[in-house]
C-alpha cells in the first residue's frame, strides 16, 4: 500500500515549511515514546533518531534558505502489509 504524502513543485519556502512540519511530527512521536519508556536502550535509540532528524532539517534549511527557484518534491509512504 502506498500513500502519496507530497508531490509537486513548491517554492523553497513552502517545501521547507512542509519538511519542517513532517519532521516535527516525527520528533514529537519519539519524544512521546521516550516519556513513556522505561527501557534505557530504547530511549537512547530514540534520542539518536531525534538528533538525526534535527540535523537533516538543518541541512535542508541551509540548502533551501537562499534558493530562488521552485523545488520538485515527491514523498510516498510505502506500507508492507
Amino acid at each position: 500500500m502506498n500513500i502519496q504524502i507530497v508531490k509537486g513543485n513548491f517554492s523553497s519556502k513552502d517545501i521547507l515549511e512542509i519538511i519542517t512540519g513532517l519532521i516535527h511530527v516525527k520528533i514529537r512521536y519519539h519524544e512521546q515514546k521516550i516519556s513513556t519508556s522505561q527501557n534505557e536502550e530504547d530511549v537512547k535509540m530514540r534520542e539518536k533518531k531525534i538528533k538525526q532528524l534535527q540535523e537533516s532539517l538543518q541541512q535542508a534549511r541551509e540548502q533551501l534558505q537562499h534558493l530562488q527557484q521552485n523545488v520538485s518534491a515527491d514523498c510516498t509512504l510505502s506500507l508492507a502489509i
